[in-house]
Protein backbone atom coordinates (compact mmCIF):
# COMPACT_ATOMS: atom_id res chain seq x y z
CA UNK A 1 0.00 0.00 0.00
CA UNK A 2 1.40 3.30 -1.14
CA UNK A 3 -0.87 5.56 -2.21
CA UNK A 4 -2.81 7.93 0.03
CA UNK A 5 -6.37 7.17 -1.85
CA UNK A 6 -5.93 3.40 -0.84
CA UNK A 7 -5.29 4.78 2.57
CA UNK A 8 -8.66 6.76 2.19
CA UNK A 9 -10.82 3.82 0.89
CA UNK A 10 -9.23 1.85 3.69
CA UNK A 11 -12.43 0.93 6.03
CA UNK A 12 -12.47 3.17 10.04
CA UNK A 13 -8.93 4.81 8.25
CA UNK A 14 -10.62 8.51 7.94
CA UNK A 15 -12.90 7.88 10.94
CA UNK A 16 -10.24 7.58 12.90
CA UNK A 17 -7.79 10.20 10.94
CA UNK A 18 -10.51 12.95 11.81
CA UNK A 19 -10.85 12.30 15.46
CA UNK A 20 -7.39 12.45 15.47
CA UNK A 21 -7.23 15.89 13.74
CA UNK A 22 -9.88 17.35 16.37
CA UNK A 23 -7.86 15.89 19.01
CA UNK A 24 -4.76 17.61 17.65
CA UNK A 25 -6.76 20.76 16.99
CA UNK A 26 -7.27 21.26 20.89
CA UNK A 27 -4.31 20.36 22.43
CA UNK A 28 -2.40 22.88 20.26
CA UNK A 29 -5.33 25.80 20.74
CA UNK A 30 -5.02 25.19 24.37
CA UNK A 31 -1.61 24.58 25.02
CA UNK A 32 -1.00 28.01 23.10
CA UNK A 33 -3.70 29.86 25.13
CA UNK A 34 -2.30 28.06 28.47
CA UNK A 35 1.21 28.77 27.77
CA UNK A 36 0.07 32.24 27.03
CA UNK A 37 -1.96 32.77 30.27
CA UNK A 38 0.65 31.62 32.71
CA UNK A 39 3.32 33.65 31.12
CA UNK A 40 1.07 36.72 31.63
CA UNK A 41 0.54 35.75 35.24
CA UNK A 42 3.65 34.94 36.15
CA UNK A 43 6.63 36.10 33.49
CA UNK A 44 8.20 32.99 34.09
CA UNK A 45 9.38 30.66 30.96
CA UNK A 46 10.02 28.21 33.23
CA UNK A 47 6.46 27.92 34.22
CA UNK A 48 5.11 29.00 30.86
CA UNK A 49 6.97 26.03 29.16
CA UNK A 50 5.93 23.54 31.96
CA UNK A 51 2.12 24.43 31.73
CA UNK A 52 2.37 23.82 27.54
CA UNK A 53 4.21 20.84 27.64
CA UNK A 54 4.04 19.34 31.27
CA UNK A 55 1.35 17.06 30.18
CA UNK A 56 4.04 14.95 28.87
CA UNK A 57 5.88 14.40 32.02
CA UNK A 58 2.81 12.80 33.72
CA UNK A 59 3.70 10.00 30.25
CA UNK A 60 5.96 8.33 32.06
CA UNK A 61 3.69 7.44 34.98
CA UNK A 62 0.77 6.43 32.42
CA UNK A 63 3.53 4.19 30.68
CA UNK A 64 4.65 2.48 34.10
CA UNK A 65 0.53 1.95 35.52
CA UNK A 66 -1.75 2.09 32.46
CA UNK A 67 -0.34 1.27 29.13
CA UNK A 68 -1.25 -2.61 29.43
CA UNK A 69 -5.02 -1.21 28.40
CA UNK A 70 -3.90 -0.12 25.26
CA UNK A 71 -4.21 -3.54 23.82
CA UNK A 72 -6.97 -5.17 26.55
CA UNK A 73 -9.74 -2.19 26.28
CA UNK A 74 -11.97 -1.84 23.72
CA UNK A 75 -10.52 1.09 21.10
CA UNK A 76 -13.79 2.83 19.85
CA UNK A 77 -14.76 3.13 23.98
CA UNK A 78 -11.35 4.28 24.84
CA UNK A 79 -10.36 6.79 22.41
CA UNK A 80 -14.17 8.29 23.05
CA UNK A 81 -13.99 8.29 27.18
CA UNK A 82 -10.00 10.09 26.76
CA UNK A 83 -11.34 12.81 24.77
CA UNK A 84 -14.40 13.30 26.98
CA UNK A 85 -12.09 13.41 29.62
CA UNK A 86 -9.77 15.84 28.20
CA UNK A 87 -12.59 18.12 27.08
CA UNK A 88 -13.63 18.28 30.98
CA UNK A 89 -9.94 19.08 32.22
CA UNK A 90 -9.31 21.58 29.48
CA UNK A 91 -12.96 23.17 30.59
CA UNK A 92 -11.36 23.30 34.49
CA UNK A 93 -8.51 25.16 33.19
CA UNK A 94 -10.72 27.85 31.29
CA UNK A 95 -11.59 28.86 35.07
CA UNK A 96 -10.57 32.46 35.45
CA UNK A 97 -8.27 32.99 38.31
CA UNK A 98 -7.47 29.41 38.80
CA UNK A 99 -3.86 29.09 41.09
CA UNK A 100 -0.97 28.09 38.51
CA UNK A 101 -0.12 25.37 40.94
CA UNK A 102 -3.85 23.96 40.03
CA UNK A 103 -3.25 24.78 36.70
CA UNK A 104 -0.49 22.50 36.91
CA UNK A 105 -1.92 19.55 38.73
CA UNK A 106 -4.46 19.96 35.78
CA UNK A 107 -1.89 19.14 32.94
CA UNK A 108 -0.30 16.82 34.68
CA UNK A 109 -3.23 14.44 35.18
CA UNK A 110 -4.04 15.07 31.27
CA UNK A 111 -0.64 13.91 30.57
CA UNK A 112 -1.45 10.60 32.51
CA UNK A 113 -3.98 9.49 30.74
CA UNK A 114 -2.49 10.27 27.31
CA UNK A 115 -0.40 7.54 27.34
CA UNK A 116 -3.04 5.37 27.29
CA UNK A 117 -4.82 7.52 24.49
CA UNK A 118 -1.65 7.66 21.95
CA UNK A 119 -1.34 3.29 22.55
CA UNK A 120 -4.69 3.08 21.76
CA UNK A 121 -4.60 5.39 18.69
CA UNK A 122 -1.49 4.06 16.69
CA UNK A 123 -2.19 0.37 18.01
CA UNK A 124 -5.99 0.64 16.40
CA UNK A 125 -3.80 2.52 12.95
CA UNK A 126 -1.72 -0.72 12.82
CA UNK A 127 -4.65 -2.91 13.39
CA UNK A 128 -6.96 -1.58 10.55
CA UNK A 129 -3.84 -1.18 7.96
CA UNK A 130 -2.32 -3.81 6.11
CA UNK A 131 1.62 -4.40 6.99
CA UNK A 132 3.23 -1.87 4.76
CA UNK A 133 0.12 0.72 5.01
CA UNK A 134 1.68 1.75 8.67
CA UNK A 135 4.36 3.95 7.80
CA UNK A 136 2.19 6.07 4.78
CA UNK A 137 -0.43 6.06 6.84
CA UNK A 138 1.50 7.37 9.71
CA UNK A 139 2.85 9.71 7.43
CA UNK A 140 -1.11 10.83 6.93
CA UNK A 141 -1.50 11.40 10.38
CA UNK A 142 1.66 13.72 10.72
CA UNK A 143 0.90 15.57 7.64
CA UNK A 144 -2.72 16.16 9.63
CA UNK A 145 -1.27 16.82 12.44
CA UNK A 146 1.19 19.64 10.92
CA UNK A 147 -1.78 20.87 9.39
CA UNK A 148 -3.71 21.24 12.21
CA UNK A 149 -0.63 22.68 14.32
CA UNK A 150 -0.22 25.58 11.30
CA UNK A 151 -4.08 26.18 11.70
CA UNK A 152 -4.32 26.11 15.60
CA UNK A 153 -1.18 27.87 16.01
CA UNK A 154 -1.88 30.60 13.43
CA UNK A 155 -5.90 30.69 14.61
CA UNK A 156 -5.02 30.45 18.23
CA UNK A 157 -2.53 33.48 18.37
CA UNK A 158 -5.30 35.75 16.62
CA UNK A 159 -8.06 34.51 18.95
CA UNK A 160 -6.18 34.97 22.04
CA UNK A 161 -5.40 38.19 21.18
CA UNK A 162 -8.85 39.27 19.93
CA UNK A 163 -10.31 36.85 22.61
CA UNK A 164 -8.76 36.12 26.08
CA UNK A 165 -6.85 32.67 26.74
CA UNK A 166 -9.99 31.85 28.83
CA UNK A 167 -12.44 31.65 25.71
CA UNK A 168 -9.84 30.33 24.07
CA UNK A 169 -9.53 27.16 26.19
CA UNK A 170 -13.18 26.72 26.30
CA UNK A 171 -13.14 26.56 22.38
CA UNK A 172 -10.60 24.01 22.86
CA UNK A 173 -12.59 21.60 25.12
CA UNK A 174 -15.09 21.83 22.57
CA UNK A 175 -12.84 20.77 19.85
CA UNK A 176 -12.12 17.70 22.63
CA UNK A 177 -16.07 16.98 22.80
CA UNK A 178 -16.20 16.91 19.04
CA UNK A 179 -13.16 13.88 19.16
CA UNK A 180 -15.16 12.35 21.42
CA UNK A 181 -18.12 12.11 19.78
CA UNK A 182 -16.59 11.26 16.15
CA UNK A 183 -14.68 7.74 17.82
CA UNK A 184 -18.09 7.40 19.18
CA UNK A 185 -20.48 8.00 16.12
CA UNK A 186 -18.33 6.54 13.34
CA UNK A 187 -15.42 4.14 14.59
CA UNK A 188 -16.85 0.78 14.58
CA UNK A 189 -16.75 -1.40 17.93
CA UNK A 190 -13.52 -3.59 17.99
CA UNK A 191 -12.36 -6.47 20.50
CA UNK A 192 -9.63 -5.71 22.57
CA UNK A 193 -6.35 -7.22 20.34
CA UNK A 194 -4.98 -8.54 23.72
CA UNK A 195 -6.79 -11.18 26.72
CA UNK A 196 -6.73 -10.13 30.29
CA UNK A 197 -7.65 -7.40 32.14
CA UNK A 198 -5.41 -3.96 32.37
CA UNK A 199 -3.48 -4.09 35.34
CA UNK A 200 0.11 -2.63 36.80
CA UNK A 201 1.99 -6.18 36.81
CA UNK A 202 1.05 -6.56 33.07
CA UNK A 203 2.01 -3.15 32.19
CA UNK A 204 5.55 -3.44 33.18
CA UNK A 205 5.40 -7.15 31.79
CA UNK A 206 5.06 -6.21 28.47
CA UNK A 207 7.50 -2.58 29.26
CA UNK A 208 10.50 -5.22 30.41
CA UNK A 209 9.85 -7.54 27.46
CA UNK A 210 10.01 -4.78 25.04
CA UNK A 211 12.67 -3.18 26.62
CA UNK A 212 14.93 -6.50 27.02
CA UNK A 213 16.02 -6.41 23.34
CA UNK A 214 19.22 -3.91 22.71
CA UNK A 215 17.89 -3.57 18.83
CA UNK A 216 14.48 -1.80 20.01
CA UNK A 217 15.93 -0.09 23.27
CA UNK A 218 18.31 2.06 20.68
CA UNK A 219 15.31 2.83 18.26
CA UNK A 220 13.34 3.93 21.23
CA UNK A 221 16.07 5.57 22.24
CA UNK A 222 16.51 7.63 19.20
CA UNK A 223 12.82 7.79 19.24
CA UNK A 224 12.78 9.71 22.47
CA UNK A 225 16.14 11.73 22.98
CA UNK A 226 16.95 13.77 20.02
CA UNK A 227 13.16 14.45 19.69
CA UNK A 228 12.68 15.54 22.88
CA UNK A 229 15.58 18.10 23.19
CA UNK A 230 14.20 19.84 20.23
CA UNK A 231 10.90 20.33 21.93
CA UNK A 232 12.41 21.87 24.82
CA UNK A 233 13.83 24.55 21.91
CA UNK A 234 9.75 25.05 20.71
CA UNK A 235 8.85 25.18 24.53
CA UNK A 236 10.73 28.58 24.39
CA UNK A 237 9.04 30.18 21.30
CA UNK A 238 6.50 32.20 23.86
CA UNK A 239 9.18 33.97 26.39
CA UNK A 240 11.78 34.17 23.11
CA UNK A 241 9.28 36.20 21.30
CA UNK A 242 5.67 36.29 23.13
CA UNK A 243 4.41 38.29 20.49
CA UNK A 244 5.52 36.09 17.40
CA UNK A 245 4.81 32.62 19.18
CA UNK A 246 2.00 31.89 17.15
CA UNK A 247 3.97 32.36 14.06
CA UNK A 248 7.29 30.08 15.19
CA UNK A 249 4.61 27.49 15.78
CA UNK A 250 3.23 27.30 13.07
CA UNK A 251 6.55 27.51 10.70
CA UNK A 252 7.77 24.74 13.23
CA UNK A 253 4.54 22.65 12.25
CA UNK A 254 4.97 23.41 8.20
CA UNK A 255 8.42 22.23 7.89
CA UNK A 256 7.14 18.94 10.08
CA UNK A 257 3.91 18.43 7.34
CA UNK A 258 7.34 18.80 4.83
CA UNK A 259 9.47 16.19 6.38
CA UNK A 260 6.59 13.63 6.79
CA UNK A 261 5.61 13.82 3.51
CA UNK A 262 8.70 13.83 1.93
CA UNK A 263 9.68 10.45 3.74
CA UNK A 264 6.59 9.22 3.45
CA UNK A 265 5.97 9.85 -0.49
CA UNK A 266 9.06 10.55 -1.83
CA UNK A 267 12.05 8.70 -0.55
CA UNK A 268 12.56 5.20 -1.84
CA UNK A 269 12.83 2.81 1.02
CA UNK A 270 16.60 1.82 -0.06
CA UNK A 271 17.50 5.79 0.82
CA UNK A 272 14.79 5.84 3.43
CA UNK A 273 16.35 3.51 5.69
CA UNK A 274 19.78 5.37 5.31
CA UNK A 275 17.87 8.83 6.33
CA UNK A 276 17.38 8.77 10.12
CA UNK A 277 20.62 10.05 11.55
CA UNK A 278 20.56 12.50 8.64
CA UNK A 279 17.65 14.26 9.70
CA UNK A 280 17.74 13.80 13.32
CA UNK A 281 21.06 16.44 12.71
CA UNK A 282 18.98 18.08 11.04
CA UNK A 283 16.18 18.20 13.71
CA UNK A 284 18.59 20.00 15.69
CA UNK A 285 21.22 21.83 13.88
CA UNK A 286 18.93 24.87 12.63
CA UNK A 287 18.23 25.80 16.64
CA UNK A 288 22.11 25.97 17.12
CA UNK A 289 21.70 29.90 15.66
CA UNK A 290 20.09 30.86 18.29
CA UNK A 291 23.03 31.58 19.75
CA UNK A 292 22.94 34.98 17.78
CA UNK A 293 19.04 35.79 18.64
CA UNK A 294 17.73 36.00 15.38
CA UNK A 295 14.81 38.63 14.07
CA UNK A 296 11.40 36.62 13.23
CA UNK A 297 12.11 35.82 9.74
CA UNK A 298 15.41 34.13 10.39
CA UNK A 299 14.10 32.17 13.56
CA UNK A 300 11.07 31.16 11.57
CA UNK A 301 12.92 29.86 9.03
CA UNK A 302 15.29 27.83 10.96
CA UNK A 303 12.00 26.53 13.01
CA UNK A 304 10.63 25.24 9.70
CA UNK A 305 13.88 23.45 7.93
CA UNK A 306 14.52 22.11 11.90
CA UNK A 307 11.45 20.69 11.85
CA UNK A 308 11.42 18.73 8.40
CA UNK A 309 13.67 16.50 10.93
CA UNK A 310 10.88 15.15 12.66
CA UNK A 311 10.48 13.17 9.97
CA UNK A 312 13.20 10.25 11.31
CA UNK A 313 10.23 9.09 13.29
CA UNK A 314 8.31 7.77 10.56
CA UNK A 315 11.39 5.74 9.71
CA UNK A 316 12.15 4.40 13.05
CA UNK A 317 8.72 3.49 13.65
CA UNK A 318 8.43 1.53 10.98
CA UNK A 319 11.67 -0.24 12.19
CA UNK A 320 10.07 -0.81 15.68
CA UNK A 321 6.50 -2.55 14.32
CA UNK A 322 8.96 -5.09 12.27
CA UNK A 323 10.54 -5.98 16.08
CA UNK A 324 7.23 -6.24 17.58
CA UNK A 325 4.21 -8.68 17.06
CA UNK A 326 1.12 -7.56 16.51
CA UNK A 327 -0.27 -8.82 20.19
CA UNK A 328 1.87 -5.94 21.26
CA UNK A 329 1.65 -3.39 18.83
CA UNK A 330 -0.46 -1.44 20.46
CA UNK A 331 1.67 -0.99 23.65
CA UNK A 332 5.15 -0.91 21.61
CA UNK A 333 3.59 2.00 20.26
CA UNK A 334 2.49 3.63 23.24
CA UNK A 335 5.66 2.95 25.09
CA UNK A 336 7.17 4.98 22.03
CA UNK A 337 4.38 7.86 22.53
CA UNK A 338 4.61 8.02 25.92
CA UNK A 339 8.33 7.90 26.56
CA UNK A 340 8.72 10.11 23.38
CA UNK A 341 6.44 13.01 25.27
CA UNK A 342 7.68 12.18 28.74
CA UNK A 343 11.30 13.31 27.54
CA UNK A 344 9.65 16.00 25.78
CA UNK A 345 8.23 17.27 29.10
CA UNK A 346 11.71 16.78 30.33
CA UNK A 347 13.52 19.04 28.08
CA UNK A 348 11.10 21.58 28.34
CA UNK A 349 11.24 21.66 32.00
CA UNK A 350 15.01 21.70 31.61
CA UNK A 351 15.24 24.29 28.77
CA UNK A 352 12.75 26.66 30.77
CA UNK A 353 15.15 26.91 33.57
CA UNK A 354 18.63 27.14 31.68
CA UNK A 355 16.20 30.16 29.99
CA UNK A 356 15.30 31.58 33.74
CA UNK A 357 18.92 31.80 34.02
CA UNK A 358 20.54 32.52 31.04
CA UNK A 359 18.40 33.35 28.21
CA UNK A 360 15.72 31.63 25.80
CA UNK A 361 18.27 31.92 22.90
CA UNK A 362 21.29 30.33 25.10
CA UNK A 363 18.83 27.88 26.01
CA UNK A 364 17.77 26.77 22.81
CA UNK A 365 21.02 26.48 21.58
CA UNK A 366 22.29 24.69 24.25
CA UNK A 367 19.56 21.69 23.86
CA UNK A 368 20.03 21.84 20.10
CA UNK A 369 24.10 20.88 21.18
CA UNK A 370 22.71 18.45 23.19
CA UNK A 371 20.54 16.95 20.82
CA UNK A 372 23.35 16.83 17.91
CA UNK A 373 25.78 15.08 20.77
CA UNK A 374 22.77 12.30 21.67
CA UNK A 375 22.35 11.47 17.93
CA UNK A 376 25.70 10.94 17.08
CA UNK A 377 26.13 8.72 20.09
CA UNK A 378 23.14 6.32 19.08
CA UNK A 379 24.51 6.80 15.56
CA UNK A 380 27.84 4.95 16.65
CA UNK A 381 26.07 2.46 19.16
CA UNK A 382 24.38 1.42 16.05
CA UNK A 383 27.45 1.06 14.14
CA UNK A 384 29.41 -1.12 16.71
CA UNK A 385 26.27 -3.58 16.28
CA UNK A 386 27.22 -3.63 12.53
CA UNK A 387 23.71 -2.21 12.62
CA UNK A 388 22.29 1.13 10.58
CA UNK A 389 19.66 3.03 12.86
CA UNK A 390 16.87 1.43 11.65
CA UNK A 391 18.14 -2.16 10.52
CA UNK A 392 18.26 -4.84 13.16
CA UNK A 393 17.00 -8.19 14.04
CA UNK A 394 13.34 -8.30 14.45
CA UNK A 395 11.02 -11.04 16.00
CA UNK A 396 11.43 -14.98 15.41
CA UNK A 397 9.33 -16.38 12.50
CA UNK A 398 6.48 -17.43 15.18
CA UNK A 399 6.64 -13.62 16.06
CA UNK A 400 7.79 -13.94 19.14
CA UNK A 401 9.84 -11.10 20.49
CA UNK A 402 13.68 -12.69 21.60
CA UNK A 403 14.20 -12.40 25.61
CA UNK A 404 17.75 -11.70 24.78
CA UNK A 405 19.53 -8.65 23.43
CA UNK A 406 21.32 -8.88 20.29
Amino acid sequence: MTGYRQLLRTRQFTPLLLSSAAHTAAQTTAGLALGTLVYRATDSPLLSAVSMFGPSLAQVLGATFLLSGADRLPPRTALAGLSFAFAAATAVLAVPGLPVAAVLMVVLAQGLVAALGGGVRWGLLNEILPKDGYLPGRSVFNMMSGLMQITGYAAGGALVTALSPHRVLLLAALLHVTAGALARLCLTARPPRATGRPSVAATWRTNALLWSSRPRRLIYLGLWLPNGLIVGCEALFVPYDPAAAGTLFACAALGMLAGDLMVGRLLPPAVRTRAATPLLLLLAAPYVLFALRPALPLAALCAAVASVGFGAGLIQQERLMALTPPRLSGHALGLHSAGMLTLQGVSAALAGTVAQLTSPATAMTAMALTSIAVTLTLAWAHGRDGTSPVAATGPDEAGRIPLAGA
